[in-house]
């Protein structure tokens, strides 16, 4: 139960997300169906999130926990992210062929990697899970573990760049762009379902018989150790640090060249600078620190998007203005009230139907949905 939460959170969402970019057009398109405020609120804060609050400062930090730490423990971690956050921001100033052969590179190398270490894992496990090891409430901990990947966020931001690259291959007509995006979607679906799937259960393998691990890094990093000794951690570290590395390229570029579209006086350079060093600032807070904050965020952020996915499917919707608006505006009350500390406000939230569960903005966007239709209605 908790891994299928897991998986729906996360690359269920994702494609969702990618499918209601194809049916509408764009992000912006989608967004701004809340009208063009709350759109710009909301692009904002995925952008900040999916870059420097979140998933920019968590490249640099898994960097250093499984790359450098375990292989040179003598370095400091703000010196590694100095000199991290310097080299990606030459190369987000700079074009450079680096970028293009690690990406075309990466993926097979990654694959090829944890697929050595899994599967070693499952074959010769460290130890047994026991019977009583289990999670009280394993369906929440996989909706969150979800949320933490900000794949449904980053899918619902770029997700659009996947048909601009099947376009620039060559492919023309509408139809064929959404076919072949559906297929590379839930081809790349699939296989992030078999490598999550190992994933958890080797994990699950090796928290049994090293417990106390705090992240998924650490899991993996004990793991490579005892299966294939030092060599195991040069592998590993060989394999994320070109990871998280182009990553992060990608994320500051894209975060610099969205802020300089709003901000058109401020250079590119300026912006990605600024977004580099206030990632380098969260990444030294360390890995399990950033993902501990990283949560009433996303719990805030997601039932949102989740929402706004939903409703794009739903044809004839975008024809009555009200919708959008205060369905997004129920939810978003609830999820913000929900996830963060604002007194008996938080506890109204918290006291909804499948709220528990972490599902209480499900009841608001239904109300939301239902006052946005009546009203349009009568404005006819």
């Amino acid at each position: 139960a908790g891994f299928s939460a897991y998986f729906i959170a996360d690359i269920g969402l994702a494609l969702a997300a990618m499918f209601a970019l194809l049916r509408v057009g764009s992000s912006e398109a989608v967004l701004q169906r809340v009208g063009c405020v709350p759109s710009e609120i909301l692009m904002c804060a995925i952008i900040l999130c999916v870059g420097p609050m979140v998933a920019i400062p968590r490249t640099s930090a898994s960097t250093f926990e499984m790359a450098i730490a375990p292989n040179l423990p003598g370095v400091s971690a703000v010196v590694f992210s100095v000199l991290f956050f310097a080299l990606i921001l030459a190369l987000c100033i700079r074009e450079s062929a680096v970028v293009d052969i690690v990406g075309k590179v990466l993926t097979p190398l990654l694959l090829a990697g944890l697929a050595a270490i899994i599967i070693k894992g499952i074959v010769t496990p460290l130890g047994t899970i026991a019977p009583e090891a289990q999670i009280d409430s394993a369906v929440v901990t996989g909706v969150k573990a979800g949320y933490q990947t900000m794949d449904a966020l980053a899918a619902l931001n770029f997700g659009a760049v996947i048909a601009m690259n099947i376009r620039a291959q060559g492919v023309v007509r509408e139809q064929d762009v959404q076919r072949s995006a559906i297929r590379a979607g839930f081809i790349a679906g699939g296989l992030l379902l078999a490598v999550y799937a190992m994933l958890g259960h080797a994990g699950a393998l090796t928290g049994a018989a090293a417990p106390g691990l705090a992240t998924g890094a650490e899991v993996l990093t004990v793991l490579a150790e005892r299966m294939f000794g030092k060599a195991g951690l040069v592998l590993l570290a060989a394999i994320f640090m070109l990871a998280c590395f182009n990553t992060c390229v990608g994320l500051i570029a894209c975060v610099g060249e969205y802020f300089h579209t709003l901000l058109s006086r401020i250079p590119y350079p300026a912006l990605a600078a600024f977004f580099a060093a206030a990632s380098m600032l969260i990444a030294n807070l360390g890995l399990a620190d950033i993902l501990r904050l990283s949560v009433p965020v996303l719990n805030a952020l997601y039932p949102v998007a989740i929402v706004l996915i939903t409703l794009s499917f739903v044809p004839g919707l975008e024809q009555r203005r009200r919708v959008y608006p205060l369905c997004i505006g129920c939810t978003a009350v609830q999820s913000i009230a929900a996830a963060l500390p604002l007194g008996p406000l938080s506890a109204l939230a918290n006291a909804l139907p499948l709220a528990a569960l972490g599902f209480g903005w499900v009841l608001p966007a239904v109300i939301g949905l239902l006052a946005g239709i009546f009203l349009s209605c009568t404005e006819e």
